[in-house]
């Protein structure tokens, strides 16, 4: 069990957890995610960690197949500027390791933006907050738990 799986249980959250092998060679853990467990690009979500310029720092929930917009990311959380946080800030704030960094059960509640092609899904899988361990669940239960806000933060 890991902080995420154990928050959705805790709050009686209908989701399923799916496991896979991890390749350590993977140059994607999202796209590895995706293809191992035979979904659709488009419905596996990566989780990033991002510093804004005001120093806090920001997850953003995406598409493993799309690339983040710093500046839309930026714009929908009332910021200048934003880029790519640290990786030993993001695992010590997180608690978890680039790759399996899940937005459900960090040590720190962050302020998160769903992309808003998540809405159009039933159905989609964030990190379980270990490499190889998905949660599928809906959306609006995610943004719901997390308190997130839907945005359009792809390039």
């Amino acid at each position: 069990m890991t902080p995420a799986i154990n928050l959705l249980l805790k709050s009686k959250i209908a989701h399923q957890v799916l496991q896979y092998e991890h390749d350590a060679q993977a140059e994607s853990f999202g796209l590895e995610a995706a293809q191992k467990l035979s979904l659709a690009a488009n419905v596996v979500f990566k989780t990033l960690v991002v510093k804004l310029d005001t120093q806090t720092l920001c997850v953003a929930i995406l598409p493993v197949e799309r690339m983040l917009s710093m500046k839309l990311l930026a714009k929908a959380v009332g910021a200048k500027k934003a880029q790519m946080a640290d990786k030993a800030e993001v695992e010590r704030v997180t608690g978890y390791v680039l790759g399996g960094v899940s937005p459900l059960g960090q040590k720190k509640r962050l302020m998160t933006i769903i992309d808003t092609s998540a809405r159009e899904l039933q159905t989609f899988y964030v990190s379980a907050g270990k490499r190889g361990l998905e949660i599928a669940l809906t959306p609006d239960d995610l943004a719901s738990i997390l308190n997130a806000r839907f945005a359009a933060i792809c390039q």
